[in-house]
């Protein structure tokens, strides 16, 4: 049973921050002889949060340090857990190398940011853990070619808890984390701040405002534009929550930013886009590049393709228009919203969809 606690929620750590201290705290001993306990690490956004060790060990040949992950008042399925980096010298000229230990995933199919044949540890955790070893490294005159390995233990049973499985991660959980920060996860909470921010911005008489479905479309939106941290409402997944709140409440314009998988949701009608709650149909995606004669083989693919992002990245290399025609459909079901019961509402509504470097690939509504 989730925990539901009351008054303000307390935010948490990524697996990606626990590994990368139980990296910094591992590596300094190999290289010292000295455990850092409690081991401070920087984060993306530099919070500089101190972490605890539960456990430490260290031989001739490598260092081990544990950090249990504390998620906050998140429901998190990882809440708890022990991380576990094992770091020892590398080959000369390996540079860093990731391994999977127990509990960690490994990727075997194609679509996710991670090759297939890698351990799950995603790309923002890579480069935190990358950035401490060659910190230390650089430290002590040291090459730097490391072999971590990242374990959870019970990660394989949590991970039936996740869509990992689905998503052809086997055996364990994924090293997540964009922030190293966990946001705790209350709908009503959420969706409250959304409204908040609507709020302010009509007080203020803002004329454009965007709802984006993460960092990394928040900042492609808040770039083309130049808007303000005050124009950006943090829709995360709630864009039913939004729209629905704009529909009484309007502004002149809404930009609607996010990831294609994200965004071909909210074209199939669902206002819910958490991944809990809500999958892309692969049949009906299928269906869509057929209305747009995209060849046949790509048509078939789609039907059994690992994820949605997989068939964005073939169509964007074929200029086969997907994402346009994703971007239309989501503008319509957001605009259905915004209208429903022949409600009057002149918000002009535009959807961007970026792809995972953060590129805009399609944009409608407004001015093209």
């Amino acid at each position: 049973m989730a925990r539901k606690p009351e008054g303000k929620l307390k935010r948490g750590w990524t697996t990606g921050a626990c590994a990368t201290a139980a990296t910094k705290a591992a590596y300094t001993a190999l290289v010292t002889n000295q455990f850092p306990d409690p081991v401070t690490i920087t984060l993306p956004k530099g919070e500089q949060p101190a972490f605890a060790l539960c456990k430490e060990e260290k031989d001739d040949c490598s260092a081990m340090a544990a950090i249990i992950k504390d998620a906050g008042d998140d429901p998190d399925v990882t809440h708890l857990a022990t991380i576990i980096s094992r770091v020892r010298h590398g080959v000369p000229g390996s540079g860093i190398v990731f391994h999977a230990g127990e509990g960690v995933g490994m990727v075997t199919k194609p679509g996710l940011p991670i090759p297939a044949g890698e351990p799950a540890i995603n790309p923002v955790p890579r480069k935190m853990m990358t950035e401490v070893i060659t910190e230390i490294a650089h430290a002590h005159n040291l090459p730097g070619d490391v072999e971590i390995e990242i374990s959870i233990p019970d990660g394989k049973e949590l991970a039936q808890k996740t869509w990992n499985p689905r998503l052809g991660i086997l055996n364990g959980l994924s090293i997540l984390g964009t922030t190293g920060v966990v946001i705790p996860f209350s709908c009503s909470s959420w969706i409250h701040s959304i409204h908040r921010g609507i709020d302010v911005a009509r007080a203020t008489n803002r004329p454009h405002v965007a709802g984006c479905t993460g960092s990394t479309s928040e900042k492609a939106v808040m770039d083309l534009y130049g808007l303000e941290d005050t124009d950006m409402l943090d829709m995360g997944d709630f864009a039913g929550g939004m729209l629905k709140y704009l529909r009484d409440h309007p502004v002149p314009k809404l930009t609607i930013g996010g990831g294609f998988g994200k965004l071909t949701k909210l074209a199939m009608g669902h206002m819910d886009l958490h991944s809990g709650r809500s999958q892309v149909d692969m049949t009906w995606l299928a269906n869509k590049l057929r209305e747009i004669s995209a060849p046949e083989d790509i048509v078939e693919e789609a039907k059994t393709a690992n994820t949605a992002n997989q068939i964005l990245v073939r169509c964007l290399a074929e200029e086969i228009p997907l994402a346009e025609k994703i971007a239309l459909l989501a503008q319509d079901e957001a605009l259905k919203i915004l209208t429903g019961n022949a409600r009057k509402n002149n918000t002009e509504v535009e959807i961007i969809i970026i792809d995972r470097p953060g590129a805009i690939v399609a944009k409608t509504g407004f001015s093209k």
